[in-house]
């Protein structure tokens, strides 16, 4: 049984950083691509960052102050949040391509606010 388990969320003034993480946990035979996502009150669901091998990919809003990463060796994904706006405040997904099926987290709550 494959599971995400993200953390990291908490509350921070706008300019602060944050930084989520993402583990991936069970029977990992083959890790695809991997995904960043969030979710405002009343809106829908924005996907926000891939990572796929060497190749990373941002929504505009969050290019030049969002980093993906990944380690491998620990089956984790990493969302580095810098420059904090209040708009970015959200519940936060990770996403995977893991054994050819997409997994989801339990999400992992970002508020930002003075």
């Amino acid at each position: 049984q494959v599971q995400l388990v993200e953390s990291g969320g908490g509350l921070v003034q706008p300019g602060g950083s944050l930084r989520l993480s993402c583990i991936v946990s069970g029977s990992t035979s083959r890790i695809d691509a991997m995904r960043w996502y969030r979710q405002a009150p009343g809106k829908e669901r924005e996907w926000v960052a891939t990572i796929f091998g060497g190749s990373r990919d941002y929504v505009n809003s969050v290019k030049g102050r969002f980093t993906i990463s990944r380690d491998n060796a620990k089956n984790t994904m990493y969302l580095q949040m810098d420059s904090l706006k209040p708009e970015d405040t959200a519940v936060y997904y990770c996403n995977g391509d893991i054994n050819s099926s997409d997994y989801w987290g339990q999400g992992t709550q970002v508020t930002v606010s003075s």
